[in-house]
């Protein structure tokens, strides 16, 4: 029998924690501890009711939960005495069907797993589609967390758990997460095209005006026609863009619109959704609102931006930088590794290089820029929390830098005489590790070292490297960089060494707009999902519309610790509903205003 969260919410304690019995394997008492929390505001807000139970139940109960839990397709499955959830979610990923080649694999990833970590491997098999995952993915995700840390593991078991309960609760209560479901749908439709090199390899590569994105283009125009645009049409550097109208305006200062996207092109052997859900996730809220013939008194302008990754050209946030004005025309001349220039590939695809300059937008003509993207980190996850609102983009400088000392013979000259750029480096890398740790939110990275003709037994007289520093704010970035380019000096000098330095990029930081920042807080407080606020530590479109009009970002966890330019990055389809849910509140409040 289902139950309304009005009825969970009203009916006496035992009752309500009869009904929810069955969401956590052999273990009643989570859910029965979070009903003490009574009356919850949604099924999110229930959902992590009871995350924050198993969060402070301790080390013991959490190893006892996981080890509550049946191995996939193990001994209880074959004597057939799995719980009604497992023999289903079992069934449902094909593991009662296993080859006899497939069971003896499982069965040996079981053995190890256990005698490694102590706890039966959890998986949430149903995936995060919640259709099932294919026993291939089983596998490959067995094989890869079998390397993993005691640690990390337990958590990452958990958090299947959690996901586990998800869809059981989903399954009571005959909720779908429809709009979630089509939002992934339609990133899975769009991963179907990749470059040649990484489609015969099933990877995901989608570079600047090659033919997969071209194709990923019209798709996107297709969907955006049939969600119900008024509008759709591709601009002069291969930009989507969709408008929904508003009602018709009493004043004589024209419509108003709020302008959001995300950028469709990937990294190389990337993810399905970075960039790609912050175009679908508002297309959902037209589609929405179309089916219903309803109009707000702002209007919604989606763009899918051509270009963000710099993958083929030099040339990074090119859609959203000609949106600002910013098309640097030198970039027309630039070669790809084929040796065809952007000017020609734009005019391959169709697009008019002379109408480049007429796509910079007004700001006067819209109310401000939001965007809704993955987190590509691991804090959400960590945090068992579907969304964070974006308080800042983190700006970065970057440098590439050159350590020269002395080579000399690795075995005659005594350690007290070398003037050893590695060592130097090592030093510096290090002291960079503490330095940015203890600002918070700072990041600071060495990304690329060589050590140019190194020999194995040559002291190192020279090494190349990067420098990569980024902070929410501008004052913090600049404080970091200034001691970081002394500790160079200094450790050089002490080391008899010298070092290069040269600044290649410098991005300031793009604050929320404090009164769109509330906005997404309002969002999410109204769909009963905590509050967190968190910085970007990632560059994104929207801090080139930072610099035109007010803007602000919701962030939707990942999988997989967050991780991102991977093949690996996911999302679930109920984050994505939520996602959906608190753009469409947002859109409602602009609406109000």
């Amino acid at each position: 029998m289902s139950m309304t969260l009005e009825q969970l919410n009203t009916v006496p304690l035992p009752e309500a924690a009869r009904w929810l019995e069955g969401l956590y394997e052999h273990s009643p008492w989570i859910a029965a501890q979070a009903l003490q929390n009574r009356p919850f505001q949604s099924w999110a807000h229930l959902k992590h009711g009871m995350c924050e139970v198993l969060k402070n139940a301790g080390h013991d109960a959490q190893v006892a939960l996981v080890r509550a839990h049946p191995e996939l397709a193990g001994k209880a499955m074959v004597r057939q005495e799995l719980t009604a959830e497992s023999s289903h979610e079992q069934n449902q990923a094909g593991l009662t069907q296993c080859t006899p080649e497939e069971f003896d694999k499982i069965q040996a990833l079981n053995q190890a797993y256990n005698a490694k970590f102590g706890w039966p491997f959890i998986l949430a098999v149903r995936g995060p589609r919640g259709l099932g995952l294919h026993k291939k993915q089983i596998i490959e995700t067995f094989e890869r967390r079998l390397q993993g840390h005691p640690d990390f593991e337990l958590q990452e078991c958990l958090r299947n758990i959690h996901r586990i309960a998800e869809i059981r609760l989903n399954d009571k209560t005959g909720i779908q997460p429809t709009w979630g479901q089509q939002v992934w749908d339609w990133q899975e439709d769009l991963a179907q095209f990749s470059d040649p090199g990484f489609k015969e390899n099933g990877q995901l590569t989608v570079t600047y005006l090659t033919e997969a994105h071209r194709a990923c283009c019209d798709s996107i125009k297709r969907t955006m026609a049939s969600a119900g645009f008024d509008e759709v049409w591709v601009d002069a550097v291969g930009n989507v863009v969709g408008r929904y109208h508003p009602l018709p305006q009493a004043s004589n200062t024209g419509p108003k619109y709020v302008l959001t996207g995300s950028h469709y092109d990937t990294v190389r052997n990337g993810g399905k959704y970075d960039g790609r859900l912050g175009i679908y996730v508002p297309i959902a809220c037209v589609q929405q609102l179309a089916q219903q013939h309803q109009r707000l008194s702002v209007g919604i302008e989606v763009v899918a931006f051509a270009e963000e990754e710099g993958q083929r050209y030099k040339a990074t946030f090119l859609g959203s930088g000609a949106l600002v004005g910013q098309f640097n025309t030198q970039w027309l001349t630039q070669l790809d590794a084929d040796g065809i220039s952007m000017q020609d590939a734009m005019h391959a695809a169709g697009l008019q290089v002379k109408d480049i300059a007429d796509i910079k937008r007004n700001a006067s003509d819209y109310v401000g820029f939001v965007e809704v993207h993955v987190e590509q980190g691991p804090v959400l996850n960590e945090l068992n929390l579907p969304l964070g609102v974006v308080s800042s983009i983190n700006g970065s400088v970057r440098y590439l830098c050159r350590m020269q000392g002395m080579a000399c013979h690795a075995g005659t000259t005594p350690m007290n005489r070398r003037r050893d750029a590695v060592s130097a480096l090592a030093e510096l890398a290090l002291w960079i590790e503490k330095r940015a740790a203890a600002d918070g939110d700072s990041v600071a990275t060495i990304g690329q070292l060589q050590v140019p003709n190194g020999s194995i037994n040559v002291v190192p007289g020279r090494c190349d490297f990067s420098i990569d520093m980024r902070a929410p704010i501008d004052a913090q970035r600049v404080a970091l960089e200034r001691d970081v380019l002394q500790a160079i000096q200094d450790i050089s000098e002490r080391r008899g060494v010298v070092c290069h330095t040269e600044r290649i990029l410098s991005v300031p930081a793009a604050p929320s707009d404090s009164v769109w920042q509330r906005r997404w807080e309002k969002a999410l407080h109204h769909l009963g999902v905590p509050v967190f606020v968190m910085p970007s530590g990632a560059g994104h479109d929207a801090m080139k519309l930072h610099e035109m009009m007010p803007q602000a970002m919701l962030f939707v966890r990942g999988e997989n610790s967050g991780i991102s330019h991977n093949p690996l990055e996911s999302t679930t389809c109920d984050d994505m509903q939520l996602c959906v849910e608190a753009f469409a509140h947002l859109l409602l409040q602009l609406d109000a205003a």
